[in-house]
């Protein structure tokens, strides 16, 4: 077996490891800075390490097992699929043949002796009843799939935007589709009926003579850049001139070989033609060089807008068509119109079947017609059998339908080539053979299928030596011919193009399937697609381009002279902005937000490397960059009030960063300190990661610019859609192209997530360009009750609330914790501009700044725009774990919620006209949610009222009082105390509701024992726990979330009483109430503040009763004196015997001057240095100017130092001394050039930078425009607060009064329940007795009764549940598909190795292997630290050897491109061997021999043309580098780009400067060489 093993080429010193030297830059945690520490620094008693630990937390979760699950299931998918498409398919077209067998009028059949005697023989002929029901039967067939068309068009038309198509487009689609109609109705009902099934089934291969010409003439060498392209167009031209002769073929055979006998086989070229017009729009290219061609594509291009108000008229045509010559065609046999209808009833119906007596043998060896039967004189009349062709019709329609179903299954879920293509071109030679062997049966032995098929029923057979030489028979081969023809011309469905999950529309060109040529049908309406594959070279071109994503725009060119007007192919590449809105998040939380953007680095660099190294197109390549909002990071100065340095939050960030690389990479490394930009807004910190995607930290001032996360929001918005993507110098039609491929990825700061969940929010926005956002599963993390019931709460609001709004309309909330927006809906009109409108009035505060994710989506639908859930995209953020966050959260959502759902319906017009997906019972739908929530209170309220009674066996009205005092009393707290006390009542009720609804569980399980299990509330209890179990069950990943449902079942009146009453009542508070800190005040302000409690301490003091004695006893006496002897008795009075003056203490006194005088000293030094620039002082820091610092270094800043070691040293012993008012006021600070906080040692030593000229204009007039910080103005202040205060209190009665009427309206029902009652029909009780005295036995029933109370919630709450239990099948169903969809398979079951090339075998493979070389784990010969872990191996660890091996070790490798180019330049195929050497080719990589050879290929070409450069390198010096195959300078290709994140830093007399190691190419291509 040839294994791919990595050899490790000789260091020296010319020829090192191939890297430059800023890409090989260090990151492990021996150096900082770039250096690198040697032998002699590294001490021998210090060289234990500590790994970072693999955690298994939130999205890091173990997923072997679902994903070997996953696996399995779609290999169960690929061959449950490929059966159900053949069987079906065969069933189908066996089934049309089965009734088209029947239709000939003078056709007999041998009928079965066994039941009349076996020494005779009879035959049968059909009556003319008979006959009427198969037609009949044939036209239903026709009719079932026209139905589908039209129901589904007007759907569109009706709930959605439709087009009218111009009238000769219409005229045109109207002709071709009558063509097609009267070519099937002549093929059904002249053609097969006059020919055996057998020549019937061949002739079905021969209706693509349309599609066969129109793809002749589409043929075109466009796009052909070599000769090799070229040739191979014409080479398939010619072979579409052999399918179309193939296919004219057809049209001929049989009427030349049998149309003497029966000339209505001439009808055949006039019926295969006018089938094949059917299908002429899939064929159509507009890049033909016929002219004819040209308005056809017009048409067809047209036809995607109107396509479904034209097939509105057109099924009923088809329709109207098909009968009109199902009608012309029973003329044609000579049989009466009106008997075809007065027959009808008698068809379906009993009635009589004449089986006729014949002479025992007779000769030919095909079945006589009935002109040459010659009856023996027995007639008899048998009972037909009526369902029969009923029975036929349903099994044809079932089958005919799963066939369409299950193929359009496997095209979404990209399993088209086996389980779609391969049945659909078996579906004829299937079919041929059963047929064969099933006449075959029948002829040898009439009775063969007696019991199993009526004897009077069969399939028109063919003659006994046809089958018996059908492959030495010339028939065989010409069908052949056509099966192949029509392969050829089908052959798109085999090589598809499209996205996971592509909707009908992409899929095929008519909405529904032909059911009387269902495999054709299926073959030739799949949508081809004609635009070629994206090569790496166009990709790579977005290199070459002025609108790189990744670097601000400084440089603005002439569009009308530099810039094409053509859209190029890498505009429309995934571009993915991550965008996180940060505040005051924990340690933790951070580290998972920054593990999550750390693989996605890593995820987007192997992607990226695959495209670069192995020349791949990856369909999931993105580029990515990642940007975080700091809100509110800066503090006032510790030094000077009027200076401001990051806050500890942002110091947090920035000391995390490395930690956070060390988890994902799994080895101790350290990132290059960030670069630093002062900013208009406050500053700007900026990263370059390990995959070399950049991470930007916005530090927003909020003294500078808004602050809250919908202004973070506004401002990345504007940045990225406006900034970088709408003033980039190129033509509009690029940038629409952009905007549409650009993604913001919106996050929160603690959120938890993986690349693949991207991936799959991805997937739906390619699947549909009206997507405006998509969402994931968001799972609630943390620990504690509060924890476990948001687990239940969020779980069945994802699977049943989410779910449903995606399936019958669309998500009304994609929250900003992880959802992904698309970059051209966030740009329509009234969607970006009006997210920007300040709040003025008090419905703002709730609506907007609250809610602000349900206010961005309320914008993005009411613009038209959809917005869907991805169950399977899972991400994972913290939640709020004590009761009064909890309920502090959620009193911000409520209102807000309310509000926008209120905004949308209020709109619901509009919207319904401008909204394709929302419809009006969608908006019927959400009126009743908003019912609901209304009237939560009260109905739970009216819960309780009879789950008192029933538990606790009191009656209503004392119930009703035990349940109302709590509220009134829970309300005036709400109204009359502070939040504190609020939530500490709260907390007491929510556990006094808790013990009493448990004591409520027990007495309405003993009640519903009582009533038994047919009792309403049994029925209605079971309904919803059974609801919830099958979901939790259809979710097994989630299977866990349902164990805390006991705790929201206690939770109830807690959650939605007390809840919804504190959120409405407090709906005038706007703070966030939650991750609040404490504001640092300035110096001045402490000093006021502790003068003022000094002032409010005396004063309260001195209006006491014994504030005044003391008073009056310090008037009395000097309070500087002491006594030896002190009495005193409890402050009112104080004796003091033998007193002296207080002692005054010399040493506090001496020590107090000496520090004066000290700190006098070091003032004056530090004037003197300021005051003198000349004056040569040890380890003073030198201040130089912007402009000169600017000029040596390219615009950064960078602090110098004559000695950097007694720099620190200045800065640990005299920050004090440098820190003092005196001094510092002398330095002059500009937040645009040297602001304080840029100076922090704690953000690291990282490099000064400034904005572009053009970014900085852009900032400042978005600042003046949008984001300027709103002034506190009192009057203004007050107004809102009354205003706020004034809709709380509309708010409060409108909503008290609502639930009042309601609570009061089925209360006084329920009292009068003996009257107003339904009877339930289940659990009745019988009653038997016995009187002894009349001696009659008496028989009562007693039925249970369905209250008021009970009829609201079966009638509300079980018609909600229904409605949003079926939607959570269906999307069930959508997520399994998307899950199948995106999963890979590396077995054999997807596709057969020697059908693949090794190109397509390693492109296939090619992100996986990248991954795996260019871990950076063990790249610089770190052992594994679970090696040996078991336990029969830890005695047998290499400990002493490990801990030696990382004590010499000198190079470091810090990118992932560096370490996938080491080892893949290091790779060499030796025979019988294994992949083995480094850690990372163990086990994980494992390869087919065919990938491997593949891999080999590609990285020898590779070195061919490094060496090819070289030479010419060293031949002349060129101007321009070689450009290379992908666009990419060759030296580039090998040494790589300079990377800023990993250059040296500053302080060389600390460590040892890395040499450089530009080598020579020839001489490493000399050492590769010696190895390979």
């Amino acid at each position: 077996m040839t294994g791919l093993r990595p050899h490790l080429l000789p260091n020296n010193p010319g020829s090192d490891d191939n890297f430059s030297d800023d890409e090989s830059s260090p990151l492990n945690q021996e150096i900082y800075g770039g250096s690198t520490r040697t032998v002699s620094e590294t001490k021998g008693w210090d060289v234990f390490r500590d790994l970072p630990p693999k955690q298994d937390s939130g999205s890091m979760e173990s997923q072997v097992c679902l994903e070997f699950t996953v696996k399995i299931l779609k290999v169960i998918a690929y061959l449950v699929t490929f059966i159900i498409v053949l069987c079906s398919g065969v069933i189908a077209k066996g089934t049309i043949f089965f009734m088209t067998s029947q239709l000939r009028p003078d056709r007999v059949l041998p009928y079965c002796n066994k039941d009349l005697g076996r020494d005779k023989q009879f035959v049968v002929n059909l009556p003319p009843e008979e006959r009427v029901a198969w037609t009949w039967c044939l036209v239903i067939a026709f009719i079932i799939p026209e139905l589908g068309t039209l129901f589904r068009s007007t759907r569109i038309c009706f709930f959605k935007s439709w087009r009218r198509p111009p009238f000769n487009d219409f005229m045109f689609v109207f002709i071709m589709e009558s063509l097609h109609v009267i070519g099937l109705a002549l093929f059904v009902f002249i053609v097969l009926p006059n020919l055996d099934v057998i020549k019937g089934a061949m002739l079905t291969n021969c209706v693509c003579f349309v599609p066969a010409l129109f793809s002749l003439v589409s043929r075109n060498t466009k796009g052909c850049t070599s000769r090799s392209e070229k040739t191979e167009v014409y080479m398939k031209a010619m072979v579409d001139v052999v399918a179309l002769c193939a296919q004219a073929t057809g049209f001929v055979v049989w009427p030349a070989l049998e149309g003497g006998l029966r000339p209505d086989l001439w009808v055949i070229p006039v019926a295969l033609f006018c089938i094949s017009c059917g299908w002429w729009e899939n064929f159509v290219s507009k890049h033909s060089v016929f002219i004819f061609m040209k308005p056809l594509w017009r048409i067809k291009d047209r036809l995607k807008r109107t396509r479904y108000f034209t097939y509105l008229f057109i099924s009923i045509w088809k329709i109207i068509l098909f009968f009109s010559c199902t009608l012309a065609a029973v003329f044609y046999r000579g049989e009466s119109i009106s008997k075809f209808f007065t027959s009808m009833s008698t068809g379906f119906s009993e009635h009589k079947i004449r089986i006729t007596e014949v002479r025992a043998s007779y000769g030919g060896t095909s079945l006589p017609d009935l002109a040459d039967v010659i009856p023996t004189g027995e007639i008899i009349d048998i009972n037909a059998e009526q369902k029969t062709a009923l029975m036929v019709l349903i099994v044809h329609i079932i089958a005919a339908y799963l066939c369409y179903i299950f193929g359009k299954f496997a095209c979404k879920i990209v399993i088209q080539g086996f389980s779609y293509a391969f049945p659909v071109n078996l579906t004829i030679p299937v079919t041929i053979s059963v047929l064969i062997a099933m006449c075959g049966l029948r002829q040898e032995d009439p009775c063969f299928f007696h019991g199993t098929i009526p004897d009077y029923l069969f399939f028109e057979s063919p003659p006994i030596y046809f089958l018996n030489d059908f492959i030495s028979r010339q028939h065989a081969w010409i069908w052949l011919v056509w099966l192949l023809s029509q392969t050829w011309i089908t052959l798109h469905i085999w090589t598809p193009k499209v996205e996971r999950l592509a909707t009908t529309e992409k899929l095929f060109v008519l909405p529904m399937y032909d059911a009387l040529l269902i495999d054709q049908s299926l073959g030739l309406n799949r949508r081809r697609d004609d635009d070629k594959d994206v090569k790496t070279e166009e990709l790579a071109e977005r290199e070459k381009d002025p609108d790189e994503y990744y670097e601000t725009i400084s440089v603005h060119t002439d569009a009308s002279s530099t810039t094409p007007k053509t859209v190029k192919k890498s505009d429309s590449i995934t571009r993915i902005y991550a965008c996180a809105t940060m505040w005051h998040e924990t340690k933790e939380e951070m580290m998972e937000m920054l593990k999550s953007i750390l693989r996605m680095d890593e995820d987007q660099c192997a992607r990226r490397v695959a495209q670069k190294y192995l020349r791949v197109v990856d369909p999931d390549y993105y580029e990515f960059e990642t940007h975080i909002f700091m809100d509110d990071a800066f503090e006032i100065s510790d030094v000077n009030d009027d200076w401001c340095q990051v806050n500890r939050f942002v110091k947090l960030l920035v000391s995390i960063i490395d930690e956070a690389a060390s988890h994902v990479h799994e080895t101790n490394i350290r990132i290059r300190p960030p670069t630093k930009y002062p900013t208009v807004y406050g500053g700007r910190l900026v990263w370059t990661l390990p995959g070399k995607t950049k991470m930007i930290c916005h530090l927003k001032d909020k003294a500078k610019i808004r602050h809250r996360k919908r202004w973070s929001q506004v401002m990345y918005m504007y940045y990225l859609l406006g900034h970088r993507l709408m003033e980039l110098p190129i033509s509009v039609e690029r940038k629409e192209v952009m905007a549409e491929s650009t993604f913001l990825l919106t996050l929160d700061g603690d959120i938890d997530f993986q690349p693949h969940a991207v991936r799959l929010l991805i997937d739906l926005m390619k699947k549909n360009k009206n997507l405006g956002a998509a969402c994931g599963r968001i799972h609630p993390v943390g620990s504690g009750p509060m924890v476990w019931y948001q687990m239940f709460e969020y779980a069945i609001g994802h699977w049943l609330q989410k779910a449903t709004e995606h399936m019958i309309g669309c998500v009304l909330c994609s929250p900003g914790c992880f959802s992904l927006f698309r970059g051209k809906a966030l740009m329509d009109d009234n969607v970006m501009r009006r997210y920007t409108t300040r709040s003025d009035e008090a419905r703002h505060y709730v609506q907007y700044d609250q809610g602000e994710d349900r206010w961005l989506c309320t914008l993005l639908l009411q613009r038209g725009y959809r917005v869907e859930y991805s169950a399977a995209s899972d991400a994972y953020t913290h939640c709020p774990e004590s009761f009064n966050e909890f309920f502090n959260q959620r009193r911000r959502w409520v209102p807000s919620t309310m509000a926008n759902i209120m905004d949308l319906l209020a709109d619901y017009k509009h919207t319904v006209k401008i909204n394709d997906n929302i419809s009006l019972p969608y908006i019927w739908y959400q009126i009743m949610l908003m019912g609901g929530t209304i009237l939560g209170p009260g109905t739970i309220f009216l819960m309780l009222v009879g789950a008192f009674v029933a538990a606790f066996r009191i009656d209503n009205w004392t119930s009703f009082y035990y349940n109302i005092i709590p509220i009134f009393f829970f309300m005036l707290v709400c109204f009359t105390c502070k939040s504190e006390i609020q939530l500490l009542v709260a907390q007491i009720f929510s556990t006094a509701y808790a013990l009493i609804m448990m004591a409520v569980i027990v007495g309405t399980a003993l009640q519903l024992g009582e009533d038994g299990p047919g009792s309403p509330s049994a029925i209605f209890l079971s309904a919803m726990l059974g609801s919830f179990f099958i979901a939790a069950v259809l979710h097994p990943q989630e299977f866990k979330c349902i164990t805390p449902f006991v705790i929201y079942m206690l939770s109830i009146p807690s959650m939605y009483l007390l809840l919804i009453l504190y959120s409405i009542i407090n709906l005038n508070v706007v703070s966030w109430g939650t991750r609040e800190v404490a504001v640092k005040k300035t110096k001045k302000e402490l000093e006021e503040e502790k003068k003022a409690e000094e002032a409010a301490k005396k004063k309260a003091k001195s209006r006491s009763l014994l504030g005044f004695l003391q008073n009056e006893n310090i008037g009395l006496g000097n309070n500087d004196e002491e006594g030896s002897l002190e009495l005193s008795f409890a402050g009112l009075f104080r004796c003091m015997f033998c007193t002296y003056p207080s002692p005054v203490d010399e040493k506090q006194q001496l020590m107090r001057i000496a520090e004066s005088l000290e700190a006098m000293e070091k003032r004056l030094d530090t004037m003197e240095k300021v005051m003198d620039p000349n004056c040569q002082v040890i380890g003073r820091r030198r201040t130089t100017s912007a402009s000169s610092r600017g000029d040596h270094h390219g615009g950064a800043l960078h602090a110098l130092t004559e000695d950097p070691a007694e720099e620190d040293q200045m800065h640990d012993d005299n920050s004090d001394t440098m820190s003092t008012m005196a001094t510092e006021h002398r330095i002059e600070r500009n937040d645009d050039v040297n602001p304080y906080w840029i100076e922090d040692r704690d953000l690291k030593k990282g490099p000064v930078n400034f904005l572009s000229a053009s970014e900085n204009q852009f900032w400042k007039e978005l600042l003046d425009k949008y984001l300027f910080p709103i002034d506190e103005d009192k009057a203004e202040k007050a107004r809102i607060a009354s205003d706020l205060k004034e809709l709380r209190n509309s708010s409060v009665f409108g909503f008290f009064m609502i639930n009042a009427l309601f609570v009061m309206i089925v209360f006084l029902l329920q009292l009068n329940k003996d009257v107003l009652h339904v009877k339930w029909p289940f659990g009745v009780k019988t009653n038997i007795s016995y009187d002894d005295v009349t001696q009659e036995v008496l028989i009562s029933k007693e039925y249970l009764q369905l209250e008021p109370i009970g009829l609201v919630f079966v009638f509300f709450f079980a018609l909600i549940l229904v409605i949003q239990f079926t939607a959570m099948l269906f999307h069930r169903f959508g997520t399994i598909s998307h899950i199948l969809a995106s999963t890979e398979l590396n077995w054999c079951f997807s596709k057969k190795v020697e059908d693949m090339s090794q190109d397509k075998l390693l492109d296939k493979q090619a992100v996986d292997i990248v991954r795996h070389l260019q871990r950076l784990k063990g790249i610089n010969g770190d052992y594994d630290a679970d090696s040996g872990s078991s336990g029969d191996r830890v005695g047998r660890r290499r400990t002493i050897y490990n801990l030696e091996k990382q004590r010499h070790k000198t190079r470091t490798i810090g990118t992932l491109d560096v370490a996938f180019r080491k080892r893949f330049l290091q790779m060499k195929m030796e025979d019988g061997e294994e992949a083995a050497g480094t850690p990372v080719l163990g086990r994980k990589l494992t390869m087919r021999r065919e990938v491997r050879e593949a891999l080999e290929v590609r990285r020898r070409s590779l070195q061919a043309e490094r060496r090819k450069s070289q030479m010419q390198t060293l031949g002349a010096h060129t101007r321009n580098p070689r450009i290379s195959n992908a666009g990419m300078s060759v030296k580039d290709l090998f040494e790589g780009h300079p990377n800023p994140a990993y250059e040296h830093g500053d302080d060389d007399t600390s460590s040892l400067r890395l040499q450089s190691v530009a080598r020579n190419w020839a001489e490493l291509e000399r050492t590769s060489n010696s190895h390979m």
